[in-house]
Protein backbone atom coordinates (compact mmCIF):
# COMPACT_ATOMS: atom_id res chain seq x y z
CA UNK A 1 0.00 0.00 0.00
CA UNK A 2 1.38 3.65 -1.00
CA UNK A 3 1.33 6.45 1.64
CA UNK A 4 -0.31 9.71 0.52
CA UNK A 5 0.03 12.74 3.08
CA UNK A 6 -2.07 15.18 2.79
CA UNK A 7 -0.99 19.07 3.92
CA UNK A 8 -3.53 19.64 6.85
CA UNK A 9 -3.84 19.21 10.34
CA UNK A 10 -7.36 19.18 10.21
CA UNK A 11 -8.51 15.76 10.94
CA UNK A 12 -12.12 16.15 9.12
CA UNK A 13 -10.31 16.69 6.18
CA UNK A 14 -8.28 13.90 6.39
CA UNK A 15 -11.52 11.28 7.02
CA UNK A 16 -13.51 12.78 4.32
CA UNK A 17 -10.73 12.57 1.73
CA UNK A 18 -9.75 9.14 2.90
CA UNK A 19 -13.36 7.90 2.70
CA UNK A 20 -13.67 9.38 -0.90
CA UNK A 21 -10.60 7.37 -1.99
CA UNK A 22 -12.10 4.21 -0.03
CA UNK A 23 -15.73 4.40 -2.15
CA UNK A 24 -13.08 4.77 -5.36
CA UNK A 25 -11.54 1.20 -4.49
CA UNK A 26 -8.06 3.27 -3.43
CA UNK A 27 -5.83 1.75 -0.75
CA UNK A 28 -3.98 4.27 -0.07
CA UNK A 29 -1.85 4.94 3.29
CA UNK A 30 -3.38 8.65 3.63
CA UNK A 31 -1.94 10.35 6.69
CA UNK A 32 -1.80 14.25 7.41
CA UNK A 33 0.80 16.80 8.23
CA UNK A 34 0.91 15.41 11.90
CA UNK A 35 2.26 12.57 11.05
CA UNK A 36 5.32 14.77 10.33
CA UNK A 37 5.47 17.17 12.81
CA UNK A 38 9.31 18.58 11.74
CA UNK A 39 7.93 19.84 8.56
CA UNK A 40 7.54 23.56 8.67
CA UNK A 41 4.15 25.27 7.67
CA UNK A 42 4.08 26.72 4.10
CA UNK A 43 3.37 30.44 3.24
CA UNK A 44 0.54 30.70 0.84
CA UNK A 45 2.20 33.18 -1.31
CA UNK A 46 0.16 32.49 -4.24
CA UNK A 47 -2.45 34.65 -6.17
CA UNK A 48 -4.98 32.32 -6.64
CA UNK A 49 -6.38 29.10 -5.17
CA UNK A 50 -4.62 26.52 -7.52
CA UNK A 51 -1.16 28.13 -6.72
CA UNK A 52 -1.56 27.79 -2.72
CA UNK A 53 -2.42 24.29 -3.33
CA UNK A 54 0.55 23.15 -5.88
CA UNK A 55 2.89 25.77 -3.12
CA UNK A 56 1.75 23.52 -0.30
CA UNK A 57 1.82 19.86 -2.23
CA UNK A 58 5.24 20.21 -3.78
CA UNK A 59 6.70 21.58 -0.17
CA UNK A 60 5.39 18.77 1.71
CA UNK A 61 6.61 16.31 -1.50
CA UNK A 62 9.90 17.60 -1.45
CA UNK A 63 10.23 17.29 2.83
CA UNK A 64 8.79 13.54 2.76
CA UNK A 65 9.81 11.69 -0.74
CA UNK A 66 5.64 11.09 -0.53
CA UNK A 67 3.37 11.87 -3.23
CA UNK A 68 1.03 14.87 -1.30
CA UNK A 69 -2.20 16.17 -1.34
CA UNK A 70 -2.86 19.88 -0.26
CA UNK A 71 -6.08 22.30 -1.20
CA UNK A 72 -6.95 26.04 -0.59
CA UNK A 73 -10.67 27.36 -0.73
CA UNK A 74 -12.51 30.41 0.21
CA UNK A 75 -15.42 32.23 -0.81
CA UNK A 76 -15.97 33.90 -4.61
CA UNK A 77 -18.29 36.64 -4.24
CA UNK A 78 -19.82 37.92 -7.71
CA UNK A 79 -20.09 41.57 -6.59
CA UNK A 80 -16.80 42.24 -5.45
CA UNK A 81 -15.14 40.15 -8.45
CA UNK A 82 -14.49 37.24 -6.41
CA UNK A 83 -12.93 38.74 -3.22
CA UNK A 84 -12.44 37.48 -0.71
CA UNK A 85 -11.40 34.75 -2.63
CA UNK A 86 -7.59 33.56 -1.51
CA UNK A 87 -7.85 36.07 1.66
CA UNK A 88 -11.20 34.07 2.64
CA UNK A 89 -9.73 33.36 6.21
CA UNK A 90 -7.90 37.06 6.63
CA UNK A 91 -10.26 39.13 5.36
CA UNK A 92 -10.74 40.95 9.10
CA UNK A 93 -7.34 41.57 8.95
CA UNK A 94 -7.26 38.79 11.51
CA UNK A 95 -6.31 34.90 10.18
CA UNK A 96 -8.83 32.89 11.03
CA UNK A 97 -11.30 34.97 13.02
CA UNK A 98 -14.68 33.93 11.44
CA UNK A 99 -16.77 36.19 13.39
CA UNK A 100 -15.16 39.36 11.73
CA UNK A 101 -14.90 38.12 8.52
CA UNK A 102 -18.35 37.25 8.58
CA UNK A 103 -18.94 40.74 10.08
CA UNK A 104 -17.24 42.38 8.02
CA UNK A 105 -18.24 40.99 4.62
CA UNK A 106 -22.07 41.38 5.44
CA UNK A 107 -21.49 45.02 6.49
CA UNK A 108 -19.94 45.53 3.22
CA UNK A 109 -22.55 43.96 1.25
CA UNK A 110 -25.85 45.54 3.34
CA UNK A 111 -27.19 47.22 0.11
CA UNK A 112 -26.36 44.50 -1.87
CA UNK A 113 -30.23 43.29 -3.09
CA UNK A 114 -31.61 39.75 -3.28
CA UNK A 115 -30.63 39.57 -7.40
CA UNK A 116 -26.69 40.29 -6.78
CA UNK A 117 -25.76 38.52 -4.05
CA UNK A 118 -24.69 35.56 -6.10
CA UNK A 119 -21.27 34.09 -4.54
CA UNK A 120 -19.57 30.35 -4.50
CA UNK A 121 -17.36 28.53 -2.13
CA UNK A 122 -13.94 27.50 -4.69
CA UNK A 123 -11.76 24.83 -3.72
CA UNK A 124 -8.71 23.94 -5.85
CA UNK A 125 -6.80 20.46 -4.70
CA UNK A 126 -3.29 19.83 -6.07
CA UNK A 127 -1.38 16.09 -6.00
CA UNK A 128 2.38 16.85 -6.25
CA UNK A 129 4.86 13.79 -6.58
CA UNK A 130 8.32 14.10 -5.13
CA UNK A 131 9.89 14.49 -8.89
CA UNK A 132 7.82 17.61 -9.89
CA UNK A 133 4.97 16.41 -11.26
CA UNK A 134 1.70 18.19 -10.54
CA UNK A 135 -1.86 17.87 -10.63
CA UNK A 136 -4.68 20.24 -10.07
CA UNK A 137 -8.37 20.02 -9.95
CA UNK A 138 -10.99 22.41 -8.84
CA UNK A 139 -14.86 22.13 -7.14
CA UNK A 140 -17.09 24.82 -6.70
CA UNK A 141 -20.25 25.51 -4.38
CA UNK A 142 -22.54 28.04 -5.91
CA UNK A 143 -25.33 29.62 -3.89
CA UNK A 144 -26.62 33.13 -2.92
CA UNK A 145 -25.50 35.01 0.49
CA UNK A 146 -27.74 35.98 2.97
CA UNK A 147 -28.30 38.96 5.12
CA UNK A 148 -27.32 37.37 8.22
CA UNK A 149 -25.87 34.44 9.22
CA UNK A 150 -28.28 31.19 10.25
CA UNK A 151 -27.38 27.94 11.60
CA UNK A 152 -24.68 26.76 13.97
CA UNK A 153 -22.75 23.96 12.16
CA UNK A 154 -19.83 24.21 9.79
CA UNK A 155 -17.56 26.82 10.28
CA UNK A 156 -15.95 29.84 7.76
CA UNK A 157 -18.66 32.06 5.57
CA UNK A 158 -21.12 28.74 6.21
CA UNK A 159 -23.60 30.87 8.24
CA UNK A 160 -24.69 32.97 5.28
CA UNK A 161 -23.96 30.87 2.19
CA UNK A 162 -27.73 29.18 0.79
CA UNK A 163 -26.66 26.68 -1.77
CA UNK A 164 -28.04 26.72 -5.04
CA UNK A 165 -31.27 24.70 -4.78
CA UNK A 166 -31.66 24.67 -0.88
CA UNK A 167 -34.24 26.83 1.54
CA UNK A 168 -30.80 26.35 4.35
CA UNK A 169 -27.36 27.73 4.58
CA UNK A 170 -24.29 25.87 4.60
CA UNK A 171 -24.10 25.65 8.64
CA UNK A 172 -28.07 24.42 8.89
CA UNK A 173 -26.84 20.75 6.87
CA UNK A 174 -25.47 17.89 8.32
CA UNK A 175 -21.98 16.87 7.64
CA UNK A 176 -23.20 14.42 5.49
CA UNK A 177 -25.24 17.12 3.31
CA UNK A 178 -22.30 19.91 3.11
CA UNK A 179 -19.91 16.61 2.21
CA UNK A 180 -21.69 15.16 -1.12
CA UNK A 181 -22.36 19.10 -2.54
CA UNK A 182 -19.20 20.69 -0.80
CA UNK A 183 -16.33 22.38 -3.40
CA UNK A 184 -14.05 20.81 -1.25
CA UNK A 185 -15.51 17.23 -1.50
CA UNK A 186 -16.26 18.05 -5.30
CA UNK A 187 -12.51 18.95 -5.86
CA UNK A 188 -11.49 15.58 -3.84
CA UNK A 189 -13.42 13.62 -5.96
CA UNK A 190 -12.12 14.63 -8.99
CA UNK A 191 -8.78 14.13 -7.50
CA UNK A 192 -9.54 10.16 -7.61
CA UNK A 193 -8.98 9.25 -11.12
CA UNK A 194 -5.67 11.56 -10.74
CA UNK A 195 -4.13 9.54 -8.16
CA UNK A 196 -5.35 6.48 -10.07
CA UNK A 197 -3.41 7.70 -12.91
CA UNK A 198 -0.17 9.02 -11.16
CA UNK A 199 -0.17 6.30 -8.02
CA UNK A 200 -1.22 2.67 -9.80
Amino acid sequence: MSRLILATRNTGKITELRAILAEAGLSHDLVGADAYPDIPDVKETGVTFAENALLKAHALAQATGLPAVADDSGLCVDVLNGAPGIFSARWSGRHGDDKANLDLLLAQLSDIAEEHRGAHFACAAALALPDGTERVVEGQLPGTLRHKPTGTGGFGYDPILQPEGDTRTCAELTPQEKNAISHRGKAFRALVPVVRELLR
